[in-house]
């Protein structure tokens, strides 16, 4: 059993709050929000404790109702304040912020040092996989012009995290990104190779936020038989991959 504490309840987390109460295997003890209607209060989904999120506080339920991991959908700045808690502890930390500036993912990567850690702008599995493929296709054919569309709901204001990363991983630049701010899109992802006869699309379309509470299982689970690090979510998709090869 992983007893986990999330933070983070808006959208993204009430959704992953879902699946992770619902996994077997998996404990969500406690969720930390920003701005709780009381001190604790019951979530209406999965029934566990809500609190607001200090430094202090962090602590002292850490103490209270120890945890394995800490799963974060909250924002940016939210790693500083737990950060230490995860190092002494050696807790695993799965976090699924999709804009980190480059010294916080520096901070990451020195809290990996000293525990699992796996942090991805994106933690389905399916754009992950996309991620892979399109990477295999890009050195197979260098010369194809390539493409990224990203979608997603009106309110977004920055470019995708994901896209940016897909861009990097295929060595292309920002400027080859088209954003698209429509409804209540959740997140819509296209890698678009032209070839001089063809084209081929690679499309993953997010349906419900719930999928990123997939992400999060599939990760805590993967981090939960590896050594101490720093990983990406594609590194742990690639280790699966690999064992899968193994068996064939």
């Amino acid at each position: 059993m992983i007893n986990v504490g999330l933070i983070g309840y808006g959208k993204a987390g009430k959704a992953v709050a879902q699946v992770l109460a619902s996994t077997p295997g998996i404990s969500l003890r406690w969720i930390a929000r920003r701005t709780p209607t009381c001190e604790v209060a019951s979530c209406e989904i999965t029934n566990v404790p809500i609190w607001g999120m200090q430094s202090e506080t962090l602590e002292h339920w850490l103490k209270a109702d120890p945890v394995d991991a800490l799963v974060d959908f909250s924002t940016p700045e939210s790693v500083y304040m737990y950060g230490e808690q995860v190092r002494q502890r050696n807790l695993m930390l799965v976090t699924a912020i999709s804009a980190y500036p480059q010294e916080t993912l520096a901070y990451l990567a020195q809290i990996g040092l000293e525990a699992r850690v796996m942090s991805s702008p994106n933690i389905t599995l399916g754009i992950n996989f996309l991620i892979l493929a399109a990477k295999l296709l890009r050195s197979i054919a260098p010369f194809a012009d390539v493409e990224i569309v990203e979608q997603h709901f009106r309110e977004k204001p920055e470019i995708s995290g994901t896209a940016r990363k897909i861009a990097e991983q295929l060595d292309v630049e920002g400027d080859r990104i088209t954003s698209l701010r429509l409804g209540g899109i959740v997140g819509h992802h296209e890698v678009i190779f032209g070839f001089p006869n063809q084209t081929v699309r690679l499309t993953h379309e997010s349906i419900r936020r719930e999928a990123f509470g997939t992400g999060a299982v599939f990760a805590l689970q993967e981090l939960n038989t590896l050594p101490i690090g720093f990983y990406t979510f594609e590194e742990l998709l690639l280790q699966k991959m690999r064992q899968e090869l193994l068996k064939a």
